[in-house]
């Protein structure tokens, strides 16, 4: 059986039209939807159905407060707000082998200011755009 791997060195990170994909040292989308308990006096084990999706997108970025550098100028007006943002594999054109993922609505509540060690580039780690809805396209 033959199976395939995605060699992620270009990925297109996107938040709220703004390309960070220059700024992005890592990102993380994941589907969750919250289980809610379905079972009954018949089962003889919990069971459970999908409820509301709450999906997430985590990312690190480079922090940068220069002029014309994205990362602070872009982001400490979207804290608190909802926004909408989109990750794909590559830059090429979307398709069904580069699919383009998008968070419509998605809330960002937190963003770390300043994230530093000696000797080491800033990184905002673990900036999260929690819930909105999923959607995907391939063409």
């Amino acid at each position: 059986m033959a199976s395939t791997s995605t060699y992620l060195s270009n990925a297109v990170v996107t938040i709220n039209s703004v390309d960070m994909t220059g700024e992005c040292s890592s990102a993380n989308l994941t589907r969750t939807f919250d289980a809610l308990e379905s079972t009954n006096m018949s089962n003889t084990a919990r069971t459970f159905v999908g409820g509301l999706e709450n999906s997430s997108l985590v990312v690190d970025l480079y922090n940068s407060y220069a002029a014309g550098a994205f990362t602070y100028a872009t982001l400490k007006s979207l804290v608190g707000t909802a926004v909408t943002v989109k990750i794909k594999p590559t830059s090429a054109a979307t398709s069904a082998t580069n699919p383009e993922h998008t968070l419509t609505g998605a809330f960002m509540g937190t963003l770390p200011l300043v994230v530093s060690s000696l000797g080491a580039l800033d990184v905002c780690g673990g900036i999260t755009f929690q819930g909105g809805v999923y959607s995907v396209a391939t063409a």
